[in-house]
């Protein structure tokens, strides 16, 4: 039987326990929701957000498969995901904008109260429940902070993967070292 040589490609973790995934999941969610509810049938935005949504959160799910075997694949794809949802709080405003509602200021009670609350609820199930009470003003606006939270999950998700690859260097240095260690074992 032969045995598996973690050092050689170790396995990754699940993406679905990184909490950057999981609220990049809720904001898919709002998202979609929030794009059927508020916006016509037939605008375009409404398929672009929803993709920007579905590629940020899809995008974190691939780099963490993909930094098996290539490190710079993982940053690459977790830059794509920070890219996606990038676009999102600037469609978001813009509903806000052109309706006439307000985007909530950074320091306002409002944003104050739901930074706390995102910061603690990562489960989606929690966002589709509580939005749908909530005006489109509101969901815009939790979309946003939690976009935000999710943006700086995503730097430090990102410098962690460069660290590793300082640290461990790529698949083909773990390659050479995982050869030569069986090599030294088998003399």
């Amino acid at each position: 039987m032969t045995t598996i040589n973690k050092d050689f490609m170790p396995p990754q973790g699940d993406f679905h326990k990184l909490i950057v995934y999981r609220k990049a999941e809720c904001v898919y969610d709002i998202t979609f929701n929030f794009a059927h509810a508020y916006l016509e049938k037939g605008d375009r935005t409404v398929d672009q957000m929803i993709q920007a949504a579905r590629s940020g959160k899809q995008n974190i799910a691939e780099g963490s498969q993909a930094a098996t075997a290539s490190r710079e694949t993982e940053i690459k794809l977790y830059n794509v995901a920070k890219a996606s949802l990038q676009e999102l709080p600037a469609d978001y405003e813009d509903y806000l904008r052109a309706r006439g509602l307000e985007t909530w200021p950074k320091d306002s009670p409002k944003a104050v109260q739901t930074r706390r609350v995102c910061r603690a609820h990562s489960d989606s199930a929690f966002y589709r429940d509580r939005i749908k009470t909530r005006s489109a003003e509101t969901t815009a606006n939790i979309a946003i902070i939690l976009i935000h939270q999710i943006d700086y999950l995503m730097l430090r998700l990102i410098e962690a993967a460069k660290e590793r690859f300082l640290k461990q260097g790529g698949i083909r240095e773990e390659m050479t070292r995982a050869r030569l260690k069986y090599r030294n074992s088998q003399q």
